[in-house]
């Protein structure tokens, strides 16, 4: 049986490589170093790393292989070191093996593999590995305009278990607010007028968001969800409270804007304030007769196309054709329990290799 291939090796050099985000330079190095021995075009500077590879006929279409180098902090539960790149039983294990240094392993291999052969038939490949994708200081706007050249597809690699996403939700943050009136505890029920209290007010409330829905449903990723996560009232034990705000978590699709949500709420919620905290984790999908999803089936003629819960860095590419695609399980990132097989990361390079051959024909 042969051992791990090229990508399976530079995935456990990746992991064995602490880069929490904001912390990436030295993964960074590594990915570069990595390169440069494989003989690809490669630039490193403080939005990530960028490997080129341009195809044998002059023009064409620029093939975008996107993932990021950053990981979340290894937080609590690990039986192992989590940043040591640990191997047993041919299952990588280790922060930053899922989500998503198998991606960026994967996706280098694959660009290596079209190096060796003088590259593609037309157009570029290129490999972007950017920072802070755990965070809101993603650095994949700022790489996006420094590749000096149109996007015309993009694969986004994250774990998708090597299934081709076709679409994700977004993420709408929302504060609700309600307002009453402050008094004295004691008095508030003898009162001539009983003071609105903003807690029953907002009990009131979120009794109507219960039933609150969007008219239109996404086919793939069905109606948005709504989950109010914190709520937060009262500024002491004996007054009643002026104010009362819940944060809500908003789970949208491509079948409603985020400004059609906030405005339905505004009118299903007459005596609700309703603020925008974020708004740019904006829902995406592949569009209709997308070239670079037909590359995939022809690559890999038994995938099954799925939509996502997940958030990624695809939301800056929505305005090009794009899948999100890569090998692990998204159940286990971020969690004490993050591991892949190394014949998957394997075999996600060659499946990028494979796409990248037919798109850029």
């Amino acid at each position: 049986m042969s051992g791990p291939g090229r990508a399976a090796c530079l995935a456990v050099d990746l992991v064995a490589t602490p880069s929490v985000s904001g912390d990436e330079e030295r993964v960074a190095r590594r990915l570069e170093t990595w390169a440069r021995e494989q003989g690809i075009d490669v630039v490193r500077d403080e939005t990530g790393v960028r490997l080129v590879v341009s195809g044998a006929t002059p023009g064409g279409p620029t093939l975008l292989l996107a993932s990021h180098l950053d990981t979340v902090p290894p937080g609590d539960g690990w039986t192992i070191d989590p940043f040591a790149g640990l191997v047993e039983d041919g299952v990588l294990r280790g922060r930053g093996a899922v989500d998503a240094k198998a991606s960026v392993a994967a996706m280098a291999a694959a660009a290596a593999a079209w190096a060796a052969r003088g590259g593609p038939a037309r157009g570029r490949l290129v490999v972007l590995a950017t920072f802070g994708e755990e965070t809101r200081e993603t650095s994949m706007p700022r790489a996006l305009d420094r590749l000096g050249a149109k996007v015309d597809a993009a694969l986004i690699g994250e774990p998708t278990g090597l299934e081709p996403c076709v679409a994700q939700r977004g993420l709408l943050m929302l504060v609700l607010r309600w307002r009453g009136e402050q008094v004295h505890a004691g008095w508030a029920a003898d009162l001539d007028a009983s003071p609105d209290n903003a807690i029953l007010v907002a009990a009131s409330e979120l009794r109507r968001l219960a039933e609150f829905e969007m008219p239109r449903v996404h086919p793939r990723l069905g109606r948005i969800a709504l989950t109010p996560t914190r709520i937060e009232a009262g500024i002491a034990r004996n007054v009643t409270p002026p104010t009362c705000e819940a944060l809500l978590d908003v789970r949208t699709t491509p079948a409603h804007s985020h400004a059609e949500i906030v405005e339905a709420l505004r009118v299903a919620l007459p005596r609700t304030e309703v603020e925008i905290v974020s708004e740019r984790l904006r829902p995406v999908e592949t569009p209709p007769g997308s070239l670079l999803l037909e590359a995939i089936l022809r690559a890999r003629p038994e995938s099954r196309p799925f939509a996502s819960p997940t958030s990624s860095d695809w939301v800056w590419l929505a305005d090009v054709d794009g899948v999100k695609l890569g090998p692990g399980d998204s159940r286990l990132s971020h969690t004490a329990h993050e591991a892949i097989p190394l014949r998957e990361i394997d075999e996600a390079a060659r499946l990028y290799e494979a796409v990248a051959g037919e798109f850029l024909a």
